[in-house]
């Protein structure tokens, strides 16, 4: 198992590995979710990436933005073939590891309301929801942790 941070030259992965994890809920919500659409080029060089490699294929990944006073994990995804291992809860940990390294004693993030399944992993690494908000395509809860 390997994580690195990614480069420019990843985006094109990033891409391809979001679209994979997040097919499954297009049923559900009658749309891609927002990471679907996203222009990982650009999101690339603005956020940073943590690329989670086993026996060197792309098997997950997590996207974190720096804000003011809280890390944002803005995507976590694992590819469909190596989902139900952990790797979710693994980026997860990282991510909080990296928010105390920066100074922060909050992590955030927010998820689509009908995807219940997320936020029942959140609520057990220890997120609690903060507020929903409604918005033109649905319902967004946003979550956080003290760390």
């Amino acid at each position: 198992m390997e994580l690195r941070q990614a480069t420019a030259a990843d985006a094109g992965a990033i891409r391809d590995l979001t679209r994979q994890a997040y097919a499954k809920w297009v049923p559900l919500i009658g749309r891609e979710p927002k990471p679907m659409t996203a222009n990982y080029d650009d999101a690339v060089a603005r956020h940073r990436f943590d690329l989670l490699y086993i026996d060197g294929m792309l098997a997950a990944l997590i996207e974190t933005i720096r804000e003011a006073d809280h890390l944002l994990v803005e995507n976590v995804a694992v590819s469909p073939s190596f989902q139900g291992r952990g790797l979710g809860r693994r980026l997860m940990a990282h991510a909080e590891t990296l928010a105390r390294a920066l100074g922060f004693d909050t992590i955030r993030l927010y998820t689509n309301q009908r995807f219940a399944e997320n936020i029942a992993l959140y609520r057990r690494l220890g997120y609690q929801v903060d507020r929903e908000e409604v918005v033109p395509v649905g319902i967004v809860i946003h979550m956080s942790k003290r760390l």
